[in-house]
């Protein structure tokens, strides 16, 4: 991946979770700050995690000056323009912006790791917990159930994202692009048709 696609794929998905975790925080009816912190908790927060678990310093998250204000400036247009952000389709803006972050995080946190030559199945994991970390804890702080359990289908593009990078069939940006665009697209699907994994093949116990 050129420093170029990496920078573009760190925006986009700094710029997508800082406008779901402000949604998400209007919807839960945050204050102003909430807002805020919930918005950068969901830009940043996969990053955070995928350093912890890789070893990489922690203090790294807080060089990315650039993107803090990337996010400060997603957030505060959300605050003051909540109503122009409507996606006039089955899904809602929320969803949206989650599926583009989740999208760039991954393909980002698969190079990463990477670069750190890892095995394949640690790449998955990196593409796991960058695309979807940010948004677990932003589900979390809200008081919602994470997306990352609902019954349709959501860590699993980030995975497939990782592993088609791990295996090494992602060669120049334009090939990235593609594997963005199709993540992207196929997480659009999965909630517009209503894909869903299985659940337990145990059945449910009846209650006392």
């Amino acid at each position: 991946m050129t420093g170029m696609t990496w920078e573009i794929l760190n925006i986009i998905g700094t710029i997508a979770f800082a406008i779901s975790g402000a949604f998400i925080a209007i919807k839960v009816n945050y204050d102003i700050l909430g807002v805020y912190i919930l918005g950068f908790t969901t830009a940043f927060g996969g990053g955070l995690i995928r350093n912890l678990v890789i070893g990489i310093p922690v203090q790294n998250i807080w060089m990315q000056s650039t993107l803090f204000k990337f996010a400060f400036l997603a957030i505060t247009l959300v605050l003051l323009f909540p109503n122009i952000w409507n996606i006039l389709w089955k899904i809602n803006s929320i969803e949206f912006f989650d599926a583009i972050g989740l999208a760039a995080f991954a393909i980002q946190g698969a190079n990463y790791a990477v670069s750190t030559e890892v095995p394949a199945v640690a790449v998955v994991l990196a593409a796991v917990i960058t695309g979807a970390g940010g948004g677990l804890l932003r589900d979390m702080f809200a008081g919602r159930k994470p997306m990352i359990f609902h019954s349709d289908v959501y860590a699993l593009w980030a995975a497939i994202a990782g592993l088609i990078i791990g295996l090494n069939w992602v060669s120049g940006p334009y090939v990235t692009i593609i594997l963005f665009i199709s993540i992207v697209v196929l997480r659009v699907m999965s909630l517009y048709f209503n894909w869903s994994l299985p659940h337990s093949f145990y059945p449910k116990k009846e209650k006392d």
